[in-house]
């Protein structure tokens, strides 16, 4: 399968991608060049928000706006009046990382990971925003979180430290929202590129955007790779299911880190891409605090 350019918007690192089924509109953010984007497939309008820091991953909320990890903190916001209600400061003193990939769970909570941006230390964490506005942490020792999705019946959770080449799976309390029994899931140590963002499909296989692999794989639920989708770029970033009948897998890109030469040869390089795999997605639950 081959993915086709859907938006040339030649965003500095495209991420954190997702289906807004209110006004079936994709979403995503472009981290460094500091914007919210959107896209209506219906009329192939697209639009940007500017902002004046990065947004590293978003979901929208039951109650209307979003709840939004910025680098240093995780804020409930509104994009039309550009206000925003605190939830909790991230890692306040580390002055290395920041926040990174997230999605809401099955039940609507908020689960979100930082990543080390300076060092590459596995000194960051992965925590979870309840719908009381509560956080607390899931797990520590963390360099880049990626790849954070539930399977269709919300009882496990996927998750990639992208420099350890793998995906693992969790078995997930979705009363709770506590993680146990972490186990190997997928390995990508033979894979052209290393696990970036994620998004599961309704026959509960993985969907996973190759970082510096120039594709997306699907991994069916026996861990082996089972799809390819090739990306006509370096850097897939992440991907999301969507579409009236979710049916059309997004797919944002970056520019980040990529020489004059390869954006030259790759100028649709930071766009967003889309492709029908045959398969249909399962609706993300917004966020319901």
């Amino acid at each position: 399968m081959q993915a086709e350019l859907v938006v040339n918007c030649r965003n500095h690192h495209g991420e954190g991608v997702f289906w807004n089924p209110v006004d079936e509109r994709v979403w995503w953010t472009d981290i460094e060049g500091r914007a919210l984007w959107s896209h209506e497939p219906a009329s192939g309008k697209s639009t940007s928000i500017e902002l004046s820091e990065r947004v590293c991953c978003f979901a929208p909320r039951a109650n209307g706006g979003l709840i939004v990890a910025f680098a240093d903190r995780i804020a409930l916001y509104d994009p039309t009046t550009k206000s925003e209600t605190l939830v909790a400061t991230f890692e306040s003193e580390n002055a290395e990382t920041r926040l990174n990939d997230g999605r809401t769970d099955r039940s609507g909570r908020f689960v979100v990971g930082g990543m080390n941006e300076v060092s590459g230390r596995a000194d960051s964490s992965v925590v979870v925003v309840d719908t009381d506005l509560s956080v607390r942490e899931l797990f520590g020792g963390v360099s880049c979180a990626n790849s954070t999705c539930f399977s269709p019946d919300g009882a496990t959770m996927y998750f990639a430290d992208t420099p350890d080449r793998e995906i693992v799976a969790y078995d997930y309390d979705t009363a709770t929202g506590a993680v146990s029994n972490r186990r190997p899931y997928a390995s990508f140590a033979g894979e052209p590129g290393l696990p970036d963002g994620s998004c599961v499909d309704a026959e509960g296989g993985v969907w996973n955007a190759e970082w510096q692999g120039r594709r997306v794989v699907r991994i069916a639920p026996n861990g082996e790779i089972d799809r390819i989708v090739d990306v006509p770029v370096w850097k897939p970033t992440c991907c999301a299911f969507g579409g009236p009948d979710l049916d059309t897998l997004f797919i944002t890109t970056s520019r980040l880190m990529s020489g004059d030469d390869v954006l030259e040869q790759e100028p649709e390089s930071g766009g967003l891409f889309a492709v029908k795999p045959g398969i249909r997605g399962v609706p993300d639950t917004p966020f319901n605090g």
